[in-house]
């Protein structure tokens, strides 16, 4: 190398350490505003599940839910179920706790809402009541709600 480059080089040296300090201080507040926004949008998020409007629902009976629906009610009811299934005029909501080990059990519907971006189905596993005769056999309680057709997502509280 001539005595010329080398001095080019010498000269270049200290602008591109200022320029790689910038750049770093640059991505180290880019870090911190993605992670100060990601804080800000966990706590939003949370706020989805309030109670914007009530939803009209019926809980329906089984000789009342679509034929179609009932299969795949009993292929899936042995598990934990949470199903939706939409007609052309309505929304199904379909509960369920799996395999209960006796009789005597049931689902309460305790709320079934719009929250900000979708509905919400409250429903609870009730047990037999103290002292209530059971049979010693295994029984699979799930809950079929009808409401007037909807396109939002559900999430299921169970």
């Amino acid at each position: 190398m001539s005595g010329k480059s080398l001095s080019r080089i010498k000269h270049l040296k200290k602008p591109v350490c200022k320029a790689l300090k910038r750049l770093l201080i640059s991505i180290i507040i880019v870090f911190l505003i993605a992670v100060i926004m990601h804080l800000m949008g966990c706590s939003v998020i949370s706020d989805d599940n309030k109670k914007v409007s009530e939803i009209d629902y019926t809980v329906v009976e089984n000789q009342d839910v679509p034929e179609e629906l009932m299969k795949l009610i009993k292929e899936k009811k042995k598990n934990t179920l949470r199903l939706t299934y939409t007609t052309k005029e309505y929304t199904y909501l379909v509960a369920g706790y799996g395999t209960q080990e006796t009789s005597g059990y049931s689902i309460r519907v305790n709320d079934v809402y719009l929250g900000k971006n979708a509905i919400y189905a409250d429903v609870s596993l009730i047990g037999p009541v103290q002292g209530e005769s059971v049979n010693e056999i295994p029984t699979t309680p799930y809950i079929v709600i009808k409401m007037e057709k909807r396109e939002e997502p559900v999430i299921f509280n169970m």
